[in-house]
């Protein structure tokens, strides 16, 4: 429950503070949870952004107050955060279908965002396999790409096919040499500005860094180490979704401030037989 009511408070925190520039350091700070970790929370519970759930509420703030004041657009542009009348008629159309002036005279239908709330479902009949694991510190090594989130989320999938058709996944798994086995995949470094995450796809390894490749050293933790079956692109959101929804609310652990990891341990991991990990680490 704590991690649910501290969600809504970060939403609370948002919805008071629309009209003004927040960081997702504020917002996440209200959650007692890491930027990086609130941001993927907020994506995997309501599939989209931070950045994106406070523009649409801005934009539906925006054309509620066009459609039932004299307001001018200029004045409305400043309002809402855009510096110019034109960025903000580029943002109102793509979010609402028409312009500014034509919501102003009622022309088409506007798409409104409503306040997030959140409710509590009872859940969690199905059982979640999962182990908490003590680990030393130890490092990762491999290859990582800059990556959009929310709505334009891409090139995960294509990153993926990368490795896989050039060779790298193949040399990757010759460095493996540690006792987590498989490819992983880990997200990190949210920038906020860019709204993008830096993905890895690499391998635990003990030893110097090979040529040619990155190194993420990840710190002594507790893991909860949470089973994964089925094909991997359905499976592991799926697992995702459980954890933050179900498991966390259920249990005493909150989230560490520590890049989680999606192991691909099975070779064929989108068989529908398949049997992978999510490892997140926690205290």
């Amino acid at each position: 429950m704590a991690l649910v009511e501290s969600l809504q408070q970060a939403i609370d925190y948002m919805e008071n503070h629309l009209l003004e520039h927040i960081t997702i350091e504020a917002i996440s700070r209200q959650a007692n949870v890491s930027p990086f970790h609130f941001q993927r929370l907020f994506m995997i519970l309501t599939d989209t952004s931070v950045g994106e759930y406070l523009r649409h509420r801005r934009l539906t703030l925006a054309a509620q107050e066009l459609s039932n004041s004299n307001t001018k657009i200029i004045d409305l542009s400043y309002k809402y955060g855009y510096h110019t009348p034109e960025a903000f008629s580029k943002a109102f159309r793509k979010q609402h279908g028409v312009s500014p002036s034509e919501a102003r005279k009622r022309t088409g239908k506007l798409n409104s965002y409503n306040r997030l709330s959140i409710q509590m479902n009872l859940k969690g009949a199905e059982p979640m396999n999962y182990q908490i694991v003590e680990k030393e510190a130890f490092h990762v090594v491999g290859i990582k790409k800059e990556c959009p989130c929310g709505e334009q989320a891409s090139g995960i999938a294509e990153f993926w096919e990368q490795v896989n058709s050039d060779g790298t996944t193949g040399k990757l798994v010759e460095l493996m040499n540690s006792e987590t086995k498989g490819l992983l995949g880990l997200t990190d470094n949210y920038n906020e500005e860019k709204n993008t995450i830096d993905y890895w796809i690499a391998v635990e390894h003990i030893g110097e860094r090979p040529s040619g490749l990155n190194q993420l050293d990840l710190p002594k933790a507790k893991w909860a180490v949470f089973e994964v079956h089925g094909p991997a692109p359905t499976a592991m959101p799926e697992v995702w979704k459980k954890i933050y929804s179900e498991w966390i609310p259920s249990n005493g652990y909150e989230i560490a401030d520590v890049p989680a990891i999606e192991a691909y341990t099975d070779p064929e991991p989108y068989r529908a037989e398949s049997s992978n990990q999510i490892w997140l680490a926690v205290k």
